[in-house]
């Protein structure tokens, strides 16, 4: 059995994992790269498509799901297996991706055409995604029930935690002697307002595990919720407002449900204003109450008492462009939670340029910022940013949380993987970063004395 990742390996994005037995081909996502590796999603994936029998797809990010019409226009026919929330995610994403890919291309083509030069096609359009999802048959799939996909592979989805439908695949596959393979997918905080923790596996003898935060701890959740509280409360006394990065699936919820917190208990000032402008977060938010039942104690509380889980009194959707527009008309005590998470598109980027040059403004991190992107960019302390080819200086207040990941800490990641230690034979580390990868892989060597190998892009492993 060979397994060959295809994305994800030494990078966070991408993630794509490629089986092959003597008597199928499979995948394990298949996902867009972003930020500086984004170029390789031009590339074609690295096996015909048309001779991939299935796709199992662990949760509904645009880095696990985004190259899927890719493959279909490529020639992938076969079935596609993942939880139903997380199929209906992947619609909101998706569909939310191939009109980004689409707008953006016109604007690249005008440009290009004044310079005489070619422009890059989208990867795909709206068109692409409608016919994948007309044409290729989603199974729909249950947490914890064992499903049999061809007579010598068998496969468990189990709760990742992560976001709504997240989760980790435990393959069982038999090829001469039986062998367990588990992909961790992404990982969830346990310590979050949201979802349950990752499910424990106990028994697998390889393990494919994430790696995104396998260098450092997360602040206790309890703690990061105290900072962004004052950090939102210092900037409204002083009549500033505040720009919420945010991906629109997981923390955008998570942020509602922190602010209407704060709004419940009275501690936002008067002539608050909460907007947001994320359709595709309000989308993703419409699925989360549709499957609520998947989520915490807390949120049920909230849809029983009030009828909704995140909205409250002061709490605006703005779906239209001429809405989005208007909030700049909001001069103090605005909270503007806007995509995209990483600031590399989306509507957050007229937000910061409107207002980043502002001392009273402060700018609210609460996501990973992959190396490339301009929300690195501006984490990292660039004084001057180009938006909309405007150089605009840097002067609101610039502020981490990282106590709001919906990945699992390095010391949550060892203590997930410990339960496995007696029957595992290796862990292979993808989803991260090199050298993030390797304070991971010397850590669970020094921790739980585990053969740990850093996977490489296309290397092939045999086990």
């Amino acid at each position: 059995m060979k397994i060959k990742s295809l994305g994800a390996a030494e990078v966070v994005t991408g993630s794509c994992h490629y089986i092959q037995t003597k008597e199928d081909s499979f995948l394990v996502d298949c996902g867009i790269f972003q930020g500086e590796t984004e170029e390789k999603n031009y590339e074609l994936i690295d096996c015909i498509a048309e001779d991939i029998d299935f796709v199992l797809i662990t949760h509904g990010h645009l880095d696990h799901v985004g190259r899927l019409p890719l493959l279909y226009k490529q020639g992938f026919r076969g079935k596609i297996y993942a939880t139903k929330a997380t199929i209906d995610i992947a619609k909101v994403v998706l569909f939310d991706a191939a009109n980004l890919m689409q707008e953006d291309y016109i604007t690249r083509y005008k440009k290009s055409l004044r310079r005489g030069e070619k422009a890059k096609k989208p990867l795909y359009e709206p068109k692409d995604v409608r016919d994948m999802f007309k044409n290729i048959e989603f199974i729909e799939v249950d947490y914890n029930k064992k499903l049999k996909l061809t007579k010598n592979i068998q496969v468990v989805f189990k709760d990742a935690g992560h976001i709504l439908g997240s989760s980790i695949i435990k393959l069982t596959i038999k090829e001469g002697s039986k062998k367990i393979i588990t992909f961790s997918g992404d990982l969830g905080n346990k310590h979050n307002d949201i979802l349950p923790p990752p499910e424990i596996i106990k028994k697998t003898d390889y393990l494919f595990c994430e790696s995104t935060y396998g260098d450092r701890n997360h602040k206790p959740f309890k703690e990061s919720i105290k900072e962004f509280r004052k950090t939102i409360l210092e900037t409204l006394k002083n009549d500033g407002n505040i720009i919420i990065p945010s991906f629109a699936i997981e923390r955008t919820q998570e942020v509602l449900c922190a602010l209407k917190d704060m709004y419940k208990e009275g501690l936002l000032p008067k002539k608050t204003q909460v907007f947001l402008d994320s359709p595709m977060g309000i989308k993703a938010t419409n699925v989360y109450v549709k499957y609520h039942k998947q989520l915490s104690n807390k949120c049920n509380k909230y849809l029983k008492k009030d009828g909704h889980i995140f909205e409250f009194d002061i709490l605006k959707y703005t779906t239209k462009v001429d809405q989005s527009k208007k909030i700049n008309e909001v001069k103090k005590r605005a909270i503007i939670i806007a995509g995209s998470g990483m600031c590399n598109g989306g509507r957050v980027l007229h937000h910061l340029k409107n207002r980043i040059w502002d001392s009273k403004n402060t700018v609210l991190f609460v996501g990973y910022q992959a190396v490339g992107t301009l929300g690195r960019d501006i984490v990292n302390g660039e004084k001057w940013i180009r938006i909309y080819n405007e150089d605009i200086l840097i002067q609101s207040k610039i502020v981490t949380i990282n106590g709001f990941s919906a990945h699992a800490d390095q010391s949550e990641l060892l203590e997930w993987i410990k339960p496995m230690k007696n029957n595992l034979k290796t862990v292979f580390l993808i989803h991260g970063e090199k050298e993030k990868q390797e304070i991971f892989k010397q850590k669970i060597i020094e921790k739980l004395n585990l053969k740990t190998h850093i996977v490489k892009s296309k290397e092939i492993i045999g086990v």
